[in-house]
């Protein structure tokens, strides 16, 4: 990191896109019952049961594609710009660690800023993308300096040693953003969401200070879910925990999914679903399931209005055969406290551990 200079530097960070490309036979694939992970439809429309990683991975291609159908699809590198990362701001807190505010390109469009955290120390070290709620204040609440004291996560996770990253969501803190479709060429604000996280990934991978193998991702409410939807489609998330993030469709406010389809997050969920779950192509189920083998903590408070917490059972308990499958029963986590649609001191204790079991050496 040059420390003398108000750039960051030009990079321009080509890492994969992990989707992989489908099948004719692949494109059409429709689920009826999300939680039913037990098989596969082949290229003949037949059932085929899913007993081995190979069986597996045609499942979670298929669940990737539906959510491109839902989402829009996801870009490739063609869309990516040099980051042209700067420091406008920079301020030395709890005497060691050093908080810079920076902005960066994510498209030839759009320039995104945001609060990074780097504990003091010359060896590389893990790092989280810490992704805010629905909040004017944005990228301020996790960083520590608006907001729900309980919300300071990318300030929590720097003093325990994490390189952090907070940006704002579109729309969010300094972020202005025109959802118009037929201009931005992202059919939903999720996508253009997940592929703003994904140039943050790359910020982070492009920093001497950060590990580029331990990469975590965490967030709350909106951030919860933008996780989730992020860590689908980029695999260099190599662990995550989502916070009030998410419940089954069916399960939230009981099916009406209005919620969901604002320009910020998923309008065709309205436009071509009519906001019936039975007909949306994919559910959180087979998210959770996606993120296999990768560690996991879903943490849903059992008093959440928002995301009902036995819809996170359901998911959970859906995808732990998957886990399974893959030998790695034990990266799939669940905490359930005893609150509402909070992040108190426990619950942020049983993440914070989760990061350091997984991200830590």
């Amino acid at each position: 990191m040059i420390l003398h200079s108000k750039t960051i530097g030009a990079f321009f960070c080509l890492s994969a896109i992990v989707v992989v490309p489908l099948s004719a036979d692949d494109k059409t694939v429709v689920y009826p019952e999300h939680q039913d992970l037990s098989y596969y439809v082949d290229g003949q429309g037949a059932k085929q049961a899913i007993r081995t990683p190979a069986d597996w991975a045609i499942r979670r291609r298929h669940i990737l594609r539906n959510m491109q159908t839902v989402m829009g699809p996801l870009p490739g590198d063609e869309r990516k710009v040099p980051l042209n990362a700067k420091i406008l701001e920079e301020t030395k807190i709890d005497g060691n660690i050093v908080r810079r505010k920076i902005e960066y390109d994510t498209e030839k469009t759009t320039r995104v800023s945001a609060f990074l955290f780097l504990p003091p120390g010359a060896a590389q070290k893990p790092a989280v993308l810490c992704l805010h709620q629905t909040t004017r204040p944005g990228k301020r609440e996790p960083a520590g300096l608006a907001g729900n004291p309980n919300l300071h996560y990318a300030l929590h996770l720097a003093q325990r040693g994490y390189v952090t990253l907070a940006p704002d969501y579109p729309s969010f803190g300094e972020y202005q953003y025109d959802f118009d479709r037929a201009k931005t060429g992202f059919r939903s604000g999720t996508m253009k969401a997940v592929w703003d996280d994904m140039r943050a990934i790359d910020l982070l991978q492009s920093l001497p200070e950060v590990d580029g193998e331990r990469i975590g991702c965490m967030g709350h409410s909106l951030g919860g879910h933008n996780t989730m939807f992020t860590a689908a489609f980029d695999e260099r998330i190599k662990c995550l925990v989502s916070n009030c993030g998410f419940t089954r469709f069916h399960k939230y406010y009981g099916g009406r999914l209005k919620g969901w389809t604002s320009p910020r997050y998923m309008p065709d969920i309205n436009d071509v679903y009519g906001n019936d779950p039975d007909k949306v192509p994919f559910d959180f189920p087979e998210i959770v399931a996606a993120f296999a083998p990768r560690p996991f903590l879903a943490s849903a408070p059992v008093r959440d209005g928002n995301f009902e917490v036995s819809g996170v059972k359901d998911s959970i308990a859906a995808a732990r055969p998957i886990y399974q499958l893959l030998n790695a029963a034990d990266n799939l986590q669940a905490n359930y406290p005893d609150s509402a649609h909070d992040f108190p001191a426990a619950a942020r204790a049983v993440a914070y551990e989760f990061f350091d079991r997984h991200l830590k050496r």
